[in-house]
Order: structure tokens, then sequence, then C-alpha cells
């Protein structure tokens, strides 16, 4: 399998020139926080957040994808106030700290761009060829075009994080586009015949389901394709999201894919005594890896 088969199952997607719109600039204590306004698909513009370090010119730059949980208004709010499942040290201020940057966006359906719902967004792409995942892919996809345009942005250490629906996101932007230099996935490596298998489909959202996927990618085949890059996966051994069984199974796959690409030991596993959460040990592991990566 090759990352073009899993492009076309993206759907109708749209060609057209990005821009972007800087619409207020804030100082955050820690960082510089621009507030911006995205057009990356033509159809629907996409309200993001962009953080800065002060005192320097360029930097590594994290594109952090928010989760769902059902938190609609919250879209790239995440970014600043974490989710409940989150630790409670915003990523912005955490990485700031570190010299690196970030660019959060609102997907279809959260934040500023929150005023549809989530099935009927679904439905109605699905009318016309496109598909709500491939969609909301494309977006992120856009956006690392728009990192590159950024002359503060060293764009040889462009990374993904993200964590529930925003791990799934850093996993398949990562696949797609060897642009990111490496991914860090937080609570939601899941294997998808295993989610089947426990009863489980229906603990992710409906945007989560590509049509013909399966046919052709399970999830260990779509991590596959982000090595040789460095991949840090953690996750709760309590999480229904993630049954045990489907991360043994993709942890065995991916060491085999990252010896064949001459990178082994490359993809890591991490995981911990808890369900769908990120815990302070979790999160160090998470900043100790990334640390490693951007020096």
């Amino acid at each position: 399998m090759n990352r073009e088969k899993l492009h076309t199952l993206l759907g109708d997607l749209p060609n057209v020139d990005i821009s972007a719109k800087k619409v207020a600039e804030d100082d955050m204590g820690d960082f510089i926080l621009e507030h911006l306004v995205l057009e990356l698909n033509g159809h629907e513009k996409a309200p993001a957040f962009f953080s800065r370090p002060k005192n320097a010119t360029t930097y590594p730059v994290c594109l952090f994808s928010h989760s769902h949980g059902g938190f609609y208004h919250m879209g790239k709010n995440e970014l600043l106030h974490p989710a409940p499942y989150m630790y409670k040290i915003p990523y912005a201020q955490a990485l700031a700290k570190m010299g690196i940057a970030c660019l959060a966006i609102d997907h279809w359906c959260f934040g500023e761009r929150s005023g549809r719902r989530e099935g009927e967004t679904f439905k109605s792409m699905l009318w016309r060829g496109q598909v709500m995942w491939g969609m909301m892919v494309y977006d992120s996809l856009r956006a690392l075009d728009y990192l590159h345009s950024r002359p503060d942005v060293d764009t040889s250490r462009i990374f993904a994080l993200g964590m529930s629906m925003g791990s799934s996101m850093s996993i398949w932007v990562s696949a797609l586009d060897e642009r990111v230099k490496f991914c860090v996935d937080i609570c939601c490596l899941t294997d998808f015949e295993e989610l089947e298998r426990n009863g489980n489909l229906d603990a992710h959202g409906i945007f989560y389901y590509v049509p013909n996927l399966r046919k052709h990618f399970e999830m260990a085949d779509i991590n596959a394709l982000i090595a040789p890059r460095p991949h840090l996966s953690t996750a709760g051994i309590y999480d229904n999201l993630t049954p045990v069984a489907g991360l043994t199974k993709i942890e065995a796959a991916l060491q085999v894919a990252y010896e064949k690409a001459g990178a082994p030991g490359d993809f890591t596993l991490k995981t911990y005594p808890c369900g769908h959460l990120e815990t302070r040990e979790m999160r160090e592991d998470v900043l100790a890896f990334i640390k490693e990566n951007t020096q």
C-alpha cells in the first residue's frame, strides 16, 4: 500500500490557492498568539491560532490537531485550554518554553466553524462525493502549505501532534506528507479489526469512517507510511478506543516496517495504566521525545 492510494480515499478534493489574514495578535506572557483566518479549501475559511515564542526569528513548529470529545465549541482553543482528558498545562505554553511555535486550526464543525452539525456535514459531503474526514485531512495538509509560506518557520522541523481525533489527524497527515518530520499521537492508535471485534465502533464519531478504507488499509498500514521518520504513540491500557490486542498487533507490524525502512527503534509505543487520558507521565514522555527530535 502507498500514500497515493491513501490519498485517493480522501474523496473529491478542491484545488484552490491558499491565503491567510491576521486579524489580531495577543501577548500571552510566554508567547505571542496570532489570530488568523486561513483560506484552505475554497468552501469554508478556517480560523486558526499561531503561537510563536518570543525573542526568536525562526523556530520549529508543531502542527497541533485538536480532539473531539463532543466539545464542538472548543476546536483550536484546545491549544490554549486543554480538554478535560488532557494534562492541565496547555501545549502552546509548554512548547513555547522549548522555543517551539504551534499552528492550530478549527476543523469542520468545531470552534468558530461549529454552526453546522457533524452528522449533517457528513451527509451533505457524502452526497457530493466528498468524505468528511478527507476534507478535514485536506485542511491540515494545506495548513502545512501555509507553514511553508512563512519565513519564520524552520520547515526542516515541522512535526504533528494531537490527542484523540487529533491523534488520528497527526497520523494521517504524517503518513500522507513527508514534510512532517516526526509524529506524536496521543491516545488513538486504533486497530480497526479489534475495535469492531470489541463492539466499540460507536466510540468514534461519524467523521472517522472513510468509505472503502479497510479494502486497502488497516491502521498499521497507514502508520507504516510514516517510516522511517520518528513516531511516538502513547496509549492507556484501559482506553476502549485503543484495545490492547490492537496496540500489540500494530506495534509488531511497525517494528517490522521500521526495520525494513532502515530505522529500527524509531517507532515507540508507550502505554500507561489509564483510560482515554493524557497523564503527567505521558506528557513528560511526549515533551522529551519532542525535545530529542527538534534539537
